[in-house]
């Protein structure tokens, strides 16, 4: 089942073919998240057309909505980069959940819904009794998903987590940076967003396995196992070996050279994988001892490793970025520019596939924001819509439900279960 009030989704999306329709407007996702890593999934998911309503306590809203509200750099309308980014595309419904008669209310917004998405504390939703298991009650197909720092099982379930904790305890810290740096942070909050990404996936696959047994299910996803699970194949050759890498900064524990150079005016990165990728730098290199032949064996070249990149960041040190990218690109070298925030987000490749994106606010402005990175050529593209005020669809979305007529609307009002 979905909601049957559509009014927010059909505004967003006018009427298609089902070729063209949004991949996930046929689903409504109620969005109980804070701050990044549960925001960020849902976001992804409303992003993709599903019509979500996001829940939020009456008086305060959700934490974000305060964050950097009054920067005089960073806000539009009085919200915030973060709410601006991670709110779009959703609904704002106003529930208490800790009143007994919020509650209610928001059982008969599950009757009809699909997903029920939290990043809470572990415990949370069973205190409020908006558990999995309470869901499925009302709504034996509810998928719910719950993002934590630590997961729902083992020792360690009730410690409070925030991204650089994941980041940590993760392990990647460890090989970020170099042994004289120390431990460095990834520059963007991948614990955070890990967690969302994840959580969407998971919610993904439960829907996919509703379709054959028509019941639904808790999907369980831990910031820390997002961290471990991205490790990826860096975890296998320390399981297998047995030997604890250390940080390598911008270098490769393989391929050289593979690093990121400076040059007359900024950096520029090289990543020559295999022995044909290094004669063909050495060749466009012209660095008479970089043509030596015994340096066309890999471990050679990984023992000259030091030497290889004194000579490489020497040649690049004469000229501006772009004449080295110029130039590699035609010798079909691999090789990138490293950009800052303003040359990534103007970079023609990134705007021709739409990662910048105008959304237009209630109040006329327009705000440009990160796009969505999912194409799908047998649905429509993305359409954003603006962050909601606090409560801006309580009335809408609660009305629409059976047995919410204005009587019983303003008596909820009156006894602050619902704003």
């Amino acid at each position: 089942p979905t909601c049957a009030p559509r009014s927010a989704a059909e505004s967003r999306h006018p009427h298609r073919s089902p070729r063209n329709a949004m991949a996930l407007e046929h689903l409504t996702v109620i969005d109980l998240t804070h701050m990044l890593s549960g925001p960020y999934g849902t976001m992804l998911l409303a992003d993709l057309g599903a019509r979500t309503i996001k829940v939020e306590p009456p008086g305060t809203g959700e934490g974000t909505r305060r964050l950097l509200e009054n920067d005089p750099h960073h806000a539009v309308d009085g919200m915030g980069p973060y709410f601006l980014t991670l709110n779009r595309n959703k609904q704002s419904v106003c529930i208490d959940l800790k009143s007994p008669a919020g509650r209610e209310v928001f059982l008969d917004l599950v009757k009809t819904a699909d997903v029920v998405f939290d990043n809470f504390s572990v415990g949370v939703p069973r205190r409020l009794g908006i558990d999995h298991e309470s869901l499925a009650r009302v709504n034996p197909r509810i998928i719910t998903c719950s993002v934590t720092g630590f997961g729902e099982t083992g020792p360690q379930t009730q410690r409070p987590a925030f991204d650089q904790v994941v980041q940590a305890m993760g392990g990647g810290m460890s090989i970020t940076g170099t042994p004289d740096t120390g431990p460095m942070r990834s520059g963007i909050p991948i614990g955070d967003l890990g967690g969302g990404i994840f959580g969407a996936i998971g919610v993904l696959a439960a829907l996919a396995e509703r379709e054959r047994t028509g019941l639904g299910q808790h999907v369980d996803v831990s910031m820390l196992d997002a961290q471990i699970s991205m490790l990826n194949y860096m975890a296998t050759m320390y399981l297998v070996s047995g030997q604890v890498p250390k940080g390598i900064g911008n270098g490769h524990f393989v391929h050289v050279p593979y690093n990121c150079y400076p040059t007359a005016d900024g950096h520029i990165i090289v990543a020559c994988i295999g022995d044909a990728f290094f004669e063909r730098f050495a060749e466009f290199a012209d660095i008479p001892e970089l043509r030596d032949p015994a340096l066309k064996s890999q471990p050679v070249r990984f023992a000259a490793k030091a030497r290889i990149d004194e000579l490489v960041a020497a040649k690049f040190r004469t000229q501006p970025t772009a004449h080295w990218q110029r130039l590699l690109e035609e010798a079909r070298i691999p090789c990138g520019p490293v950009n800052d925030f303003a040359q990534a987000l103007h970079d023609p490749q990134v705007r021709a596939r739409e990662m910048v994106v105008d959304v237009t606010l209630a109040s006329g402005k327009t705000v440009s924001l990160p796009g969505n990175p999912v194409k799908l050529s047998g649905a429509a593209g993305a359409a954003f819509t603006s962050p909601p005020t606090l409560g801006a669809h309580t009335h809408a979305v609660l009305s629409a439900l059976p047995g919410y007529d204005e009587a019983r609307l303003a008596a909820l009002r009156a006894a602050g279960a619902i704003a």
